[in-house]
């Protein structure tokens, strides 16, 4: 499903036998991840191939990399894969979580401004692409665009592969628009605000009282940040800001990183084994906040919310939750309206 609103203004008059020439319009590009079209081997499969052939992802020698990737990993992954997506699947509109609130948050930062600006959104990998949504904006009359990358701590893996995918998206284009790259969030106030803000009605809404609170990145693998990737001083710092603005301690509120992929070191500790520790130290109740997704998806409505779960109770644990991402709650939108107004300085009309 999908309800993105007709973009198409009316055009200015130009001379017959020439292309019209739409009235000139800011764009704004969302852009996330990416996910499979459905909860199929295939349709993994496919994602897959795209994500993991990413330089960005896997900065292995193709010569090393292919082989595994081609020879191993798209045999036998896709399926265990597909069966994680059709646990959280939302089977009333046919889509995975991350492409219903990526549409949600598009629409509704749309609506909050006039005609002047129109707000568009699309995936890394998978559909719709970058490069399909870039034309749509151009078409509307967007000769100014201004790429969101939905990643609030900055990454080579994450927001770097989004420019990447733009600058090739406009290889080909004789009329390019001025491109501005929104820069990463993760210490903007507004964001801060927002994850304290779903984090304490998430809380007030518990019948019991966490005894800590897992602040969970997804993580990468140790050597980018040797290599001087900020991602994990970005990841840090958000910690420090949301548990001063929570009023938690970091024994309270310690830092982990998950999602761990492949034999070499990832950025530690794990959350898998922060959870089994505490469980260990005789903790019985936590609560799991990720803040480096402003959308719930596999990551943190499987891994964590199922595997998670059960990892924790069973190694002693009793009461777990995960607190939902911002998704497409109002001081989400509030947040992306502040960085729109920010990063389009001197773009939009007065009147936008």
């Amino acid at each position: 499903m999908d309800t993105r609103r007709d973009i198409a203004p009316e055009s200015a008059a130009v001379p017959d036998g020439h292309p019209s020439i739409p009235e000139e319009r800011v764009g704004v590009l969302l852009v996330n991840l990416g996910t499979p079209d459905a909860p199929t081997a295939g349709a993994v499969r496919r994602y897959l191939r795209e994500f993991l052939s990413d330089q960005r992802i896997v900065d292995l020698p193709r010569a090393i990399w292919l082989p595994v990737l081609y020879g191993v990993i798209l045999n036998v992954r896709p399926a265990a894969t597909a069966k994680n997506y059709a646990k959280i699947w939302r089977t009333e509109s046919d889509e995975s979580p991350l492409r219903y609130f990526s549409r949600a948050q598009a629409e509704k930062l749309d609506k909050a401004f006039e005609d002047g600006v129109i707000v568009d959104w699309a995936m890394r990998y998978g559909a719709p692409s970058i490069r399909e949504r870039i034309n749509a904006l151009m078409e509307a009359g967007a000769r100014r665009v201004l790429i969101i990358p939905l990643y609030p701590q900055y990454s080579a893996t994450t927001t770097a592969s989004v420019i990447d995918a733009v600058s090739d998206a406009l290889k080909q284009v004789r009329w390019q628009p001025a491109i501005r790259t929104a820069p990463a969030f993760h210490d903007d106030p507004a964001y801060i605000k927002a994850l304290a803000a779903v984090t304490r009605r998430r809380l007030a809404g518990l019948e019991w009282a966490p005894e800590r609170v897992v602040i969970s990145f997804h993580g990468v693998p140790e050597r980018y940040f040797m290599a001087g990737d900020p991602y994990h001083c970005h990841c840090q710092k958000t910690a420090r800001l949301l548990r001063s603005e929570m009023g938690w301690t970091e024994e309270f509120a310690p830092l982990a990183f998950q999602s761990k992929f492949g034999r070499e070191k990832w950025l530690e500790p794990s959350t898998e084994d922060t959870l089994v520790e505490l469980a260990a130290d005789g903790v019985k109740s936590v609560a799991v906040i990720t803040p480096g997704f402003v959308s719930d998806c596999i990551e943190t409505l499987e891994e964590i919310n199922i595997a998670a779960r059960e990892t924790f109770v069973e190694a002693g644990g009793v009461h777990f939750d995960a607190i939902p991402c911002l998704n497409d709650e109002p001081e989400m939108v509030a947040l992306l309206q502040v960085i729109v107004e920010r990063e389009t300085a001197g773009w939009r009309p007065k009147s936008a």
